[in-house]
């Protein structure tokens, strides 16, 4: 029976814990996040790498035979640095543009992840790689994850976001921060069909089926 640790910032790891239940029900499944730090996104990527290097090592030892790095944030600044010193299999998380530049029909897409995640040089890469003959939206989420964290969602703040996503042409919004999975129905009511909301929790578990296999 394989261990499987979640780890995230704050709850967003949860909603990818639950998601590998759902679709693991013989694994264990394990989560450790950092509620004291949260949110990662307003953190420098030498502070993040600090909080969680330790809390990873701590799954390690606990038996775990896989980790998910259910944050952006993490993946895209350290997931090299973190496998080299990791002694178990890392599953990362980084925005979905790839799957994203492939569905698109507009040809505009928006990315919806923290201002960490968006300054960081494997989102510079995967821009340059996919998406570099699509208009990329990215509007202003730094308030996002704190307010998911602390149950305060501004409802009508974050309708109007997509709004103007989807008045702007973008038919693929992608959730490049697993906090907004807990927001993803208020955004798919509020696309009314008009954009594809993406987030990796199918990814995610096909990668883990993969590295179970092997």
């Amino acid at each position: 029976m394989p261990k499987i640790g979640v780890f995230d910032s704050g709850i967003g790891g949860e909603a990818i814990a639950a998601a590998l239940r759902r679709a693991l029900p013989d694994a264990t499944i394990v989560t450790k996040s950092d509620t004291k730090h949260v949110p990662y996104g307003d953190k420098t990527p030498e502070e993040v790498l600090g909080f969680v290097l330790p809390l990873l090592e701590e799954l390690a030892q606990d038996g775990c035979d896989i980790i998910v790095v259910a944050c952006n944030t993490v993946t895209t600044h350290h997931i090299a640095t973190l496998r080299a010193q990791i002694s178990v299999p890392l599953v990362g998380i980084e925005p979905m543009v790839k799957s994203a530049s492939e569905q698109t029909k507009s040809g505009i897409i928006a990315v919806c992840a923290t201002p960490a995640t968006l300054a960081s040089p494997r989102y510079a890469d995967l821009k340059q790689q996919y998406a570099k003959d699509l208009m990329i939206l990215e509007p202003d989420c730094s308030a996002w994850a704190y307010m998911i964290e602390h149950n305060t969602v501004n409802v009508q703040h974050i309708r109007e976001q997509i709004e103007a996503l989807c008045n702007a042409g973008a038919d693929v919004i992608v959730l490049g921060c697993t906090h907004y999975i807990w927001i993803e129905q208020l955004i798919e009511e509020t696309t009314q069909g008009r954009a594809l909301v993406l987030q990796p929790e199918e990814a995610i578990i096909r990668r883990i089926r993969e590295l179970l296999e092997h």
